[in-house]
Parts: structure tokens; C-alpha cells; sequence
């Protein structure tokens, strides 16, 4: 499996001429973005130096500041006057520490040369407007590298766990021609779509009414009880995620049959130019092979038509060094996304950013567990 990798980063060791910048580094200035700019937010986020990450948009604020997260609208802009960066921080107030600010996906930034910048940024807002805030964890869609964690790391920033499943994930070029990308899959997953088309194996593109919702929570709680060891949220949580998409015409969901009834679906997302196959589920046991293989070329080749989307995420798969390990929680799921393509990308993960050191250790050692656990008791909910 191909792992990227920065191409100025040495294969293994992490010394001090590895940190070396080439150019000099940017400044900004952080900033609540205007009525006016929240207003037009997606089309700020999808302006991004990245293009943005639906888990930036509005329609995941929204779902958010229903389960337990206030959604503020942040925006950095370089001291040299090019174009600013627009990001969803999710705040939350912890008792007795005052407010966590969770930059999720984000800061969306030129490179990881510009996270030095951002990070001083920072720390200069929390000093006035932004103030009470302890700590910020930051997750940049940045490839990993050893010279992007020296960066990251000489910024100040501490290595924290994982939070998103997509850290690593599978990305598929969709820039070309539809015969080109068919062309372009890896065998697996080529062969299992000409297999069910060529047996009649038919997708379809369906409304979200109550039923088909409903059905396809079924589906997806059916994986969460195989192998692919998948935590739900709850019905409603995805309810209200799924419509917030699809209501601004990003999102889609789609359904093969079996026995009348379905038996595969995915729900995918179109945010800026990048497709997303954010949530799937499948009936164990089925009959027709390549089929969920087929519900994904209609996807892609639909996110293409109606979209121009130029990459797919298939979001989330063991990192690249762990694809072949069965003991790993998302195997079989990266069994199945890497049958399309053999490129996952490593990400740098979640970062964060102590503004106070006496409450952050507090929160690292004791808080944020007790907090964790309070939150899934209350709600039965995952905390992040």
C-alpha cells in the first residue's frame, strides 16, 4: 500500500535539520467571522486552501449545536493579505476549567508550515475576545510525515488520540473521464461492478422519508454488529444529519434490493469538489456479488455528473501500515474501500494546544475522562 509521505521528510529519524523552514513563515490574525460571513459560510469553506471538509460546514454545525457542542465561526487571515481560512471550532464548557474548543478537520491551511502561525494566532485571541478557553485541539487534514509532526510539535502542540474514524482513509482520483476512473479501480472492485451489472444488479437513488431513514439504520446497525466493529449514534442524530445535507443538496442516499427489501446502502455527501461515502450499511449473507461495489460506482459516477467532484474519500481504513492487520477494528472496511483504490493517506491526527498548563493537566489526567464518561451516561452518545 503507497503511504504519503512528505517529500523533504527523512525515512526515519527526527533531528533538528529536519525542522528547517525554507521560507519564511506566515503570520495571522484569528477573528469571529461576521453575520454576513456565517451566512455565506459554505461558500467561504469551500474556498479553503483544502476545499474544505463537510465536517466544517453548516450543515454539521447545526447537528452539532443539538448534541452538545456551541459552533463558532472562525477566521484566519495571513498578515500578507492572501486569502483568509474559514473554520467551525466546536466549543464546549467544562466546569471549573472553562471552554474547550475542538478545531475539527481543521485548521484548513496551505501546509503545514503555516500551523506555527495559526497556533500564535491563537494564543493572542484567547487573550481578548476568545478568552476562557484552556485548551484547542487542533486536526488538520495535513499528511503525516516526520517533518509535519516536528512542525506541529515544535509549535507548541502535545500528540493527543484519535477522535474521527478518517485519520487514515482511501482516496480515490475521480478526475477523468468515466471509462478512464472504471479503468483506473483496482481489479477487485472493477470486477465486482462489471460483475453485478452484467447480472442485472440495480441501484437506486431514494428520498429520505422516515422509512427509508429508518431502513437504513437497520442496514448500518447490521455492520456495527459484525466484524467492522462500528459504534452508532443514535437514530436521531443521524436523522438530523442526513436531512441537514441533503437539505442543501449535499447529500444523497442510495439503496440496492434484495427480496423486495434493502439490502446495501450508502449515504454520500458532495462538499466543495470532494465526494464523501460518509455512512454505510449492508445486509450480512446476500445473495448478489459486487453489489455494494455497484452502489459506490453509482456514486461516484453520479457526484461526477451532477457535482464535477474530483476525489472521493470512502472515509476511514486502518492507517497504511495496518491495512493487512485482522486484529485491527476497521480491516474488513479497508478490505473493502481499497478494493476501489490502493492510495490511503495517513493524516497527522489530533493535536492540542494547552493555553492554560495548569487546567489543561487537569483536564488530560482526570477531567476529560470523567467528562467522556458523564456525557455517554447522560446520553448514550459519543462525547466528541
Amino acid at each position: 500500500m503507497r503511504r504519503c509521505r512528505d517529500s523533504a521528510a527523512p525515512p526515519h529519524v527526527v533531528s533538528a535539520p529536519l525542522y528547517r523552514i525554507e521560507r519564511a513563515l506566515r503570520e495571522f490574525t484569528a477573528r469571529f467571522a461576521t453575520d454576513q460571513e456565517i451566512a455565506e459560510w459554505d461558500s467561504h469553506v469551500t474556498a479553503n486552501p483544502s476545499g474544505g471538509n463537510l465536517l466544517q460546514s453548516e450543515a454539521f454545525a447545526l447537528v452539532k449545536k443539538d448534541h452538545g457542542w456551541k459552533p463558532q465561526y472562525v477566521v484566519y487571515e495571513p498578515t500578507d493579505g492572501s486569502q483568509p481560512s474559514y473554520n467551525l471550532v466546536l466549543e464546549k464548557s467544562v466546569p471549573a476549567l472553562g471552554r474547550l474548543w475542538y478545531m475539527i478537520k481543521g485548521p484548513d491551511v496551505a501546509s503545514v508550515d503555516d500551523i506555527p502561525g495559526i497556533v500564535a494566532a491563537n494564543e493572542r485571541f484567547v487573550a481578548g475576545p476568545a478568552r476562557g478557553v484552556f485548551a484547542i485541539k487542533y486536526e488538520p487534514e495535513i499528511v503525516a510525515s516526520d517533518y509535519a509532526a516536528g512542525v506541529m510539535a515544535r509549535s507548541g502542540l502535545v500528540k493527543s488520540f484519535e477522535i474521527q474514524p478518517n485519520d487514515s482513509t482511501a482516496v480515490l482520483d475521480t478526475d477523468m473521464d468515466e471509462k478512464a476512473l472504471l479503468k483506473s479501480l483496482h481489479s477487485r472492485g472493477r470486477n465486482a461492478v462489471r460483475r453485478a451489472t452484467r447480472e442485472g444488479c440495480e441501484v437506486d437513488q431514494v428520498p429520505l422519508t422516515e422509512e427509508n431513514m429508518r431502513a437504513m439504520y437497520a442496514l448500518m446497525d447490521s455492520v456495527g454488529q459484525g466484524h467492522a466493529k462500528v459504534t452508532l449514534r443514535s437514530y436521531e442524530y443521524y436523522r438530523a444529519f442526513w436531512n441537514n445535507f441533503a437539505d442543501r443538496g449535499q447529500g444523497r442516499l442510495y439503496f440496492t434490493y434484495e427480496d423486495g427489501k434493502p439490502s446495501v446502502g450508502a449515504y454520500v455527501i458532495s462538499y466543495g469538489r470532494k465526494g464523501t461515502y460518509k455512512d454505510g450499511g449492508s445486509k450480512p449473507r446476500r445473495k448478489q456479488y459486487g453489489d455494494s461495489h455497484l452502489v459506490q460506482w453509482s456514486a461516484i459516477t453520479d457526484l461526477k455528473q451532477d457535482h464535477e467532484i474530483t476525489q472521493y474519500d470512502f472515509c476511514g481504513t486502518p492507517p497504511s501500515d495496518q491495512l493487512k492487520n485482522k486484529e485491527h477494528p476497521y480491516y474488513g472496511l479497508g478490505l473493502f474501500k481499497t478494493s476501489f483504490t490502493k492510495t490511503v493517506v495517513d493524516y497527522v491526527g489530533v493535536w492540542d494546544q494547552p493555553l492554560s498548563r495548569a487546567k489543561y493537566a487537569v483536564w488530560n489526567n482526570v477531567a476529560e475522562k470523567v467528562q467522556r464518561q458523564l456525557w455517554v451516561r447522560r446520553t448514550g452518545q459519543p462525547f466528541y
